[in-house]
C-alpha cells in the first residue's frame, strides 16, 4: 500500500483537537451558566412585546 506523498509525514495531533474541543465546550457552559438567566429574561420580554403588539 502507497501513501500519498503529502499524507506520508502527517499523524495529526489527536490530544490537541481533544483539549481544544473540552476547553472549548467548557467555555460554552461557563458562559451559558452566566449569561442564560439574562438571556432568558430577554428573550421572554421580546416575545410578550411581539405577542401584545
Amino acid at each position: 500500500m502507497t501513501r500519498t506523498p503529502w499524507l506520508a509525514g502527517e499523524r495529526g495531533d489527536v490530544p490537541g483537537w481533544v483539549l481544544i474541543t473540552l476547553m472549548t465546550a467548557g467555555l460554552v457552559v461557563a458562559l451559558w451558566a452566566l449569561a442564560g438567566p439574562s438571556l432568558g429574561q430577554v428573550f421572554n420580554q421580546a416575545i410578550t412585546r411581539v405577542v401584545s403588539f
